[in-house]
């Protein structure tokens, strides 16, 4: 079964995976890092124009590592929005993915802290630097395989 944007994207022959639908109804759909771009801004103007969230997971130890982004459109109304989930999956070794903070700006922190916390590099991302984590902070905290330094922060007993 397709949803509105997978049926859309298939009559205009490009390629994607669907994944079925969400507890919630809301159509999952993956797209290679290659393709990611340019789906996402044909996705912009077929009017999904709000990106509500993009996070990023480590789907398994040694396995690919996941950019997750959540798209609204209000094509009828703000009490029917439309939504789907996009999935890119990019390889644990090189990372990368294409940043969409050109088409929207709201990526901009989020992308931060997914390269910050797992190591995805977002290609022309404006300022792609850690966000959480100090700039001499070496590893990725969020990968399954991430090993934590042998040391411990003296804090204020009082």
């Amino acid at each position: 079964m397709q949803g509105p944007l997978s049926a859309w994207l298939v009559k205009h022959g490009l390629v994607h995976r669907s994944l079925g639908f969400d507890y919630q109804g809301i159509e999952t759909l993956q797209i290679k890092p290659e393709d990611w771009h340019s789906i996402a801004v044909i996705s912009y103007a077929y009017g999904y124009n709000y990106l509500r969230s993009q996070c990023a997971y480590d789907v398994a130890p040694g396995g690919p590592l996941a950019s997750v982004y959540h798209l609204t459109r209000i094509q009828y109304g703000v009490d029917q929005p439309e939504e789907v989930c996009i999935k890119v999956f990019a390889s644990r070794r090189n990372p990368r993915i294409p940043s969409v903070f050109w088409i929207w700006k709201s990526a901009d922190f989020q992308e931060r802290e997914s390269y910050d916390m797992l190591g995805i590099s977002y290609n022309n991302h404006p300022r792609l630097k850690r966000i959480l984590m100090p700039e001499s902070w070496i590893g990725w905290p969020l990968r399954k395989d991430y090993i934590a330094p042998n040391f411990y922060e003296i804090q204020d007993a009082h």
